[in-house]
């Protein structure tokens, strides 16, 4: 009965995310943004999430030039889909609105090799691609035992080297990746203007003045500030009420 009962609810609960997410894109169709972005923001209140939502609430805040709102969802989209091609094109659009002009330092070195490498993929495409040189390995170890000429063992052996070999790779990939998607944290700056201060007080002394929809990654944090680090290199403390973290 339990069982029954929880499906049901489940069943409900859907149905109303659903139905919620087509209230939303009619009232996008018929430029109602205001309205469609309260149906998606209601979605998101019951703890339902996904890359096409996210998509469409920056959307609306976008047609209602709300920067900040925005770019943070866009972010949030491409979080859960990095591979969303619409959602990053989306995404320039918005933070070309945006006030600050925020150099990007490009990383040199064996760093920015392995991370050119790791980032070819999702951690979790670097996984399938490990389980598929997995299977391929048991294959060639089948082919290997069963085989019964001199040439096809020496083959599927050195196959198997191979196969060990690339696993070793992507597997130390997938790692690599999960880990640097872990310990990024980005943040979309709220506040219409703020400062990023040298300490986690309003005393201190100002480095710079951020505008709303500018992306800062999160370091630490004290008390009610954060330390946070721009894209080229500058670090200082701002207030956590000013920004939203976006993962």
């Amino acid at each position: 009965m339990k069982n029954i009962l929880y499906i049901l609810l489940l069943t409900t609960q859907v149905f109303f995310a659903q139905s919620g997410f087509e209230k939303g894109n009619e009232l996008y169709k018929n430029g109602k943004y205001e309205q469609a972005a309260e149906a998606y923001e209601n979605i998101l209140k019951d703890n339902k999430q996904s890359a096409e939502l996210y998509f469409n609430l920056g959307n609306s805040y976008y047609k209602l030039n709300k920067v900040a709102p925005s770019i943070y969802n866009y972010e949030k989209a491409l979080v859960l889909n990095p591979n969303d091609s619409e959602s990053a094109n989306n995404l320039k659009f918005a933070q070309k609105r945006t006030i600050d002009e925020i150099k990007v330092v490009p990383k040199v070195g064996f760093g920015k090799l392995l991370r050119d490498f790791t980032g070819i993929y999702h951690y979790n495409t670097w996984g399938w691609i490990s389980v598929l040189l997995a299977t391929s390995f048991l294959l060639f170890f089948i082919g290997y035992y069963f085989s019964e000429s001199t040439v096809s063992k020496r083959i599927f052996f050195l196959g198997m080297f191979v196969l060990v070999f690339l696993i070793l790779i992507s597997v130390s990939s997938g790692i690599f990746e999960k880990s640097h998607f872990d310990n990024e944290k980005p943040a979309i700056v709220f506040a219409e203007m703020t400062d990023v201060r040298a300490e986690p007080q309003r005393a201190s002394a100002a480095v710079i003045v951020l505008h709303e929809g500018t992306k800062v990654y999160v370091q630490e944090k004290v008390d009610n500030w954060k330390k946070v680090q721009l894209t080229d290199g500058t670090e200082g403390w701002i207030e956590s009420s000013a920004i939203h973290e976006v993962k």
